[in-house]
């Protein structure tokens, strides 16, 4: 196989979607907000507070979720409005990816604090060992985890309705988890997601009539992490979403190996772009990711209940 000529095929092909209109992801962002906000005091009405919240302040959790979702959102909308305005050829007004990664980390932190201070969160459930408190400890694995999805599910939607797919299934599993433990504030959440995101699905399938963008991006990834983290359930969220763990990780062991080995482990990543290369069809990789997605989630969801 020539792969200088397969890699100038693979770039090709994904440079002929370049026309495709972009900034979906601004639209679902903006509906899931409103929509959330819209209907939840319709479903406060006449039910007691205990009944809605699981044990948790309704303004500290409402707070939580929409500083993470709002809060990346607007971060993602900056890369999104340099492609449609095209600002990100001319360089205007343009932030170094140091800096967009160093905002990144101070918004996880400033979620990762609503959830300790706020929510007096500061355990993870390891099955079979139980809850462990993590102390002030908690505050850097949160923002780790929320870092990391965040930038993994941007880096997983490389592939049309690959990202959105996946996601859709970790968020019908911990949509279940949520109301095993009676948290209705986050299923009504969660489902309003669902909702959008569905829809959102019927135009980035394959073939694409349009991308979700970088603000739905940073804020879906994100704020998935956000939803482990206020279920408890962070092993269950590890293994749920593992499908955007092992693509972004393939594109981090590509940085670590050509930084200090000075070689590539990958002809290319992340790995769904090296499956391309191989011979895989698009919709291929996609739909045998979904599975293993599904497969995995079956996984979390059962571990949440040893």
């Amino acid at each position: 196989m020539n792969t200088t000529s397969e890699l100038e095929a693979i770039r090709a092909k994904h440079d002929q979607k370049s026309g495709t209109p972009t900034g979906l992801g601004i639209l679902l962002v903006v509906l899931i907000t409103l929509l959330f906000l819209v209907t939840l005091p319709i479903l406060t009405l006449n039910k007691p507070m205990a009944a809605l919240f699981s044990g948790y302040s309704i303004g500290w959790e409402v707070g939580v979720l929409l500083l993470c979702f709002v809060g990346f959102g607007l971060l993602g909308l900056y890369d999104d409005l340099l492609k449609i305005f095209g600002f990100a050829k001319t360089g205007f007004f343009g932030l170094r990816r140091f800096h967009k990664f160093a905002i990144q980390w101070l918004l996880a932190f400033l979620v990762s604090s609503f959830l300790y201070w706020g929510l007096k969160i500061d355990f993870i459930n390891i099955p079979i060992l139980g809850i462990w408190h993590l102390g002030v400890w908690y505050l850097l694995l949160a923002s780790f985890l929320i870092v990391t999805f965040a930038n993994a599910f941007d880096i997983t939607s490389g592939l049309d309705g690959l990202g959105e797919g996946l996601l859709l299934i970790c968020l019908i599993a911990f949509w279940g988890i949520a109301a095993t433990n009676l948290d209705q504030v986050l299923s009504l959440f969660i489902a309003i997601w669902i909702g959008a995101l569905i829809a959102g699905i019927y135009f980035t399938i394959n073939p694409a009539r349009a991308f979700l963008g970088n603000a739905s991006g940073m804020a879906f990834g994100a704020t998935l992490a956000v939803v482990g983290l206020l279920s408890g359930k962070v092993i269950a969220l590890i293994v749920i979403g593992g499908m955007f763990l092992i693509d972004a990780g393939s594109s981090l062991l590509q940085i670590v190996s050509k930084g200090i080995l000075k070689r590539r482990i990958f002809p290319i990543a992340p790995i769904h772009h090296w499956l391309e290369l191989i011979g895989w069809e698009e919709a291929k990789i996609v739909s045998r990711a979904w599975i293993l997605g599904i497969m995995l989630a079956v996984f979390g969801v059962w571990l949440t209940y040893i």
